[in-house]
């Protein structure tokens, strides 16, 4: 049955942890575009490091603001003369990460104190190292990040262990005192001297310039320290090939991480011009269902009109052809189909016949033709047969109308019941 190891179980948890936290809407301050790319940083960093953990905490910024943000917290490994120490730090992910840097704490335990004056920790343990100044997203992250931490911090060392004095045993108390008797008249007696570097005793001189000690290694590291002998040679050969191996693992391991941050932004932008092209498809489709729509539409219509012109067609045929009688009488093209609609045809024809014979005595008196008052007189008579003539139209109309609304009332009511 094949086994998980603690880097794969702690990788696991940190997944579950990030998607149930980035999952609740306003619970962290992070742009929702973004919070994909920030799960990613902190699982790839946390795979490369597994003394990191991501959680969450809240932060101060230096205005008074306070937030909840996410944090990796834990040591990160340094090498300093080929022993490998692990320091305590915090990584905080702003507000605007990953566009802007994280800010980078080192966190010292009880037993540590920040070295003075130095050149990337300032005394309250924030680091300011060249990779944090140059972040471009999305080509910087954190995997990078924290091997460029362990790079400096290998170089020059930002944490001292405590000045610690041993108590010495009830044996070497007298054995102190008995050569303090003995060599007290030869010699003066010295100052002693306390400074970060514990490896000066009170009876050494203290150096111009003491060299820094970092965190001392887990216990077990110092009983094998103790256990091996404190001269050692190692063969020039060995030493060379080991520190050429570690070059190319770490040559190697950049290489791979710059790889895998240019396939991210890769498949980022494929991604992007995925969703892109799904809103095209959907919004091509629906385009398309309304053409057919419109298209239906149409050919009903045209459907409608084939229909309409047939039937014109073959009335022309019957009334205009070779065989129509030639004593065709204009007044007989349109029958009425009821009382109603001869009265309104009637009264129609008659009101359009008094407006053409008022234009033409309005063309007689411009001409001359009439004098005005024979053009009054015939206005005012007829004048007033069109009002009649229009007053029987309005009341033939509204007649139809109610007609038509209780025929439509009766086609509507359900038939009667018959009895058997």
């Amino acid at each position: 049955m094949p086994s998980i190891s603690p880097g794969q179980t702690s990788s696991h948890a940190c997944v579950q942890f990030l998607n149930s936290v980035l999952s609740r809407p306003n619970a962290l301050p992070y742009e929702e575009e973004v919070k994909w790319s920030i799960r990613q940083h902190l699982v790839n960093v946390i795979q490369h490091f597994p003394g990191l953990q991501a959680r969450t905490a809240g932060f101060t910024h230096n205005d008074g603001r306070q937030a909840n943000l996410l944090q990796a917290d834990g040591t990160i490994p340094m090498y300093y003369q080929d022993v490998k120490y692990n320091i305590p730090v915090t990584i905080w992910l702003t507000e605007p990460y990953p566009r802007k840097p994280p800010l980078v704490y080192v966190s010292p335990t009880r037993d540590m104190i920040i070295k003075p004056r130095h050149r990337l920790v300032d005394a309250s343990g924030m680091v300011s190292v060249p990779y944090l100044q140059q972040w471009v997203f999305p080509r910087s992250n954190l995997v990078e990040l924290v091997q460029n931490l362990s790079l400096h911090f290998g170089h020059d060392p930002p944490l001292y262990s405590r000045p610690s004095t041993p108590v010495p045993s009830p044996q070497q108390q007298q054995q102190q005192q008995q050569l303090q008797q003995q060599t007290q008249p030869q010699q003066q007696p010295q100052q002693s001297f306390h400074g970060m570097n514990p490896i000066y005793s009170s009876n050494s001189p203290p150096p111009t310039s003491a060299a820094p000690i970092p965190y001392p290694p887990p216990y077990y590291q110092q009983q094998q320290q103790q256990q091996q002998p404190s001269t050692r040679t190692e063969d020039p050969a060995s030493v060379f090939k080991r520190n050429a191996v570690n070059t190319l693992v770490a040559r190697v391991q950049q290489d791979v991480v710059s790889l895998r941050s240019s396939f991210e932004v890769e498949m980022d932008e494929l991604f992007s011009v995925q969703a892109s092209l799904n809103k095209r498809a959907e919004q091509l489709g629906k385009h398309l269902q309304e053409l057919q729509h419109e298209k239906e539409g149409l050919e009903q219509q045209l459907q409608l009109l084939l229909t309409n012109t047939d039937v014109l067609e073959t009335w022309l045929q019957s009334n205009d052809g070779p065989n129509a009688s030639g004593d065709m009488n204009i007044d007989e093209a349109f029958e009425p189909c009821d009382v109603l609609s001869r009265q309104m045809l009637e009264a129609s024809a008659e009101d359009l016949a008094i407006e053409d014979v008022l234009y033409s005595l309005d063309k007689a008196v411009q001409e001359g033709v009439i004098t005005a008052e024979v053009y009054l007189r015939h206005v005012r008579m007829l004048a007033r047969d069109q009002f009649f003539y229009r007053a029987t139209s309005a009341k033939v109309r509204t007649a139809q109308m109610q007609a038509q609304v209780a025929g439509m009332a009766a086609r509507a009511a359900p038939p009667p019941y018959v009895s058997s």
